[in-house]
């Protein structure tokens, strides 16, 4: 005889169990392989406001540098803020050496471009530009340092070239009489200038193979819809200069021998775009728009990714840093400098998908099959993945599950018991040297298990004549407790169900009743069950003719 508690310790047990599966969660962690550090895409407050020309970006020497009016950010590759660079008035543009050891800022406010040392920070020198104030733009090719200059809305601003090597750099001026800081972009023997303000904003193209520079030509504004570069890049080789054009959806490129305009660079973001940089290798642009960002391929200006800036944020300047790119944020209400970190996004994107049920029944072990693929095809072989799970609400806290192991071919599972919830689980690929990370999502809505419900009686009687039924009502293998209801209703001719009793089954579910009709018809009886916690509850129908009776 089976105990008559045994339908509580049922349902204690499940929640036991998952209980127990949280307890093997927390003991996963303590085994489980600590993830690659930032392996997604990530953003880091920079603790200070965007102020007039703050928000250059560059990168290299394993750091990331970031202009703050008064001083230069810095953070690691990660973007971890790890230190800064105060005593500057002004900060503005930044240019960092090809072997990432020196760092030159403009200093808009002391009319001076600093030098300083990427490895312990310090401020080596500081090149006067007192005859040419307010340097705002900097681009460096080899050990010759670009200058835009010029006061916000006063004429006098221009190019001065600085020669590094120097012990005292002498400004060598390229170009005067322009309104504002020029737009500047350097490499070899090229440099592109580029006004911001007047409305024959053309490119100006010189060769800077000796001194003084020689004007290689212009490229009109108008006739190629140039007008008011937010922002300039130029090929490694200087063969190339891309603008990006405030007044267009596309990022322009032009041969800086030939002066034709070689291609376009097109996007899916609605807005208008506000920076350009190109990978030192040359293999890579990217474009950012206020909300979006693009990566191309330089030479057929493919697109390979595209993504959305995070909310309430604006996107400025960008910067390569190996296969990242960095870009700065500027929030749209709080004002705040942020930095974004798009993680892996040179290299070729991989796939993780998750193809399990949308729903599963509660208490019980579930699995969650999934697969790993990368975009040549090729097997990824053995690969951790981590996952967690989350209320699929804004805000929820999120929990880590312990780590999954893929098969050769990419193959996984997620194993699980939730109690009756909906819950988000996310699995994440950390990438690799050759691949993009990726990740996947999917919601599963976890139920009570279900219960049944028979109910057996005669299909024909009599009025007046006493009718018997009987049933058992089953939810896995519990005992029930006399607490349990089950309610009876019937219903004639297809009119509404109404209650007539309430009645407690056996232990063992089973239960029967009688009911005696008045009068002829079709009469549906029906038994319900509302469940509890640890089961759905249930119902079943019978149907009766019930005739007069024969005299």
């Amino acid at each position: 005889m089976r105990s008559p508690n045994r339908g509580a310790r049922s349902s204690a047990t499940r929640r036991l169990l998952a209980l127990s599966g949280a307890l093997a969660v927390a003991a996963g962690l303590l085994t489980a392989l600590a993830p690659a550090a930032s392996a997604a895409d990530s953003t880091t407050d920079l603790g200070t406001f965007a102020t007039a020309g703050s928000g250059a970006v560059a990168a290299g020497g394993g750091k990331v540098f970031v202009s703050a009016s008064s001083r230069i950010i810095v953070t690691d590759t990660q973007g971890v803020v790890s230190g800064s660079i105060t005593g500057l008035s002004g900060a503005a543009g930044l240019a960092l050496s090809a072997d990432g050891t020196r760092l030159y800022a403009a200093l808009g406010g002391s009319h001076q471009v600093a030098e300083v040392d990427t490895a312990d920070l310090s401020i080596v020198r500081r090149i006067d530009l007192t005859a040419y104030s307010c340097p705002v733009n900097l681009s460096l090719s080899g050990s010759r340092l670009w200058v835009g200059h010029g006061c916000y809305r006063e004429t006098g601003g221009g190019v001065v070239g600085l020669d590094l090597s120097a012990p005292t750099p002498m400004p060598v001026p390229i170009d005067a009489g322009t309104f504002d800081a020029p737009r500047v972009a350097a490499a070899g023997d090229t440099l592109v200038v580029a006004n911001t303000t007047t409305e024959s904003s053309d490119l100006l193209v010189y060769d800077v193979s000796g001194t003084p520079a020689t004007l290689r030509g212009a490229i009109a504004s108008h006739p190629n819809d140039q007008n008011l570069p937010n922002d300039l890049a130029i090929t490694p080789d200087g063969s190339t200069v891309i603008s990006v054009d405030a007044d267009t959806h596309q990022l322009g490129a032009w041969d800086t021998t030939s002066l034709a305009k070689v291609r376009d660079y097109a996007t899916e973001a609605a807005d208008s775009p506000v920076s350009v940089a190109i990978s030192p290798d040359g293999a890579h642009v990217v474009g950012g728009w206020k909300s979006a960002f693009t990566l191309y391929g330089a030479s057929t200006a493919t697109t390979l990714h595209h993504t959305t800036s995070p909310a309430a944020n604006s996107l400025g300047s960008l910067a390569f840093s190996g296969a990242d790119v960095f870009g700065v944020l500027r929030g749209n209400s709080d004002k705040r400098l942020r930095l974004w970190r798009l993680h892996g996004v040179t290299l070729p994107p991989s796939k993780l998908t998750l193809t399990g049920p949308s729903r599963a029944t509660a208490y019980e072990e579930f699995t969650l099959p999934g697969r790993l693929t990368l975009s040549d095809g090729s097997a990824p072989g053995v690969q951790t993945l981590t996952v967690t799970r989350r209320a699929p609400l804004s805000g929820s806290p999120v929990t880590p599950l312990p780590d999954v192991t893929t098969a050769a071919d990419g193959t996984f599972t997620i194993t699980d018991t939730q109690p009756p919830t909906k819950v988000t689980y996310e699995v994440r690929w950390n990438g690799s040297s050759d691949h993009r990370w990726s990740k996947a999502q999917q919601t599963i809505a976890f139920v009570l298990p279900s219960s049944s419900l028979t109910l057996s009686g005669p299909s024909e009687g009599s009025v007046g004549e006493q009718l018997q039924f009987s049933g058992v009502l089953k939810a896995g293998d519990r005992v029930f407790p006399p607490t349990t209801t089950l309610k009876v209703h019937r219903a004639l001719a297809r009119a509404d169900l109404t209650q007539l009793f309430e009645l407690t089954p056996a232990p063992d579910g089973s239960f029967s009743f009688t009911d005696t009709p008045t009068g002829p018809g079709e009469y549906t009886y029906a038994v319900a069950w509302e469940g509890d916690d640890s089961h759905r509850g249930t119902r079943v129908y019978h149907d009766v003719t019930v005739l007069e009776q024969q005299e």
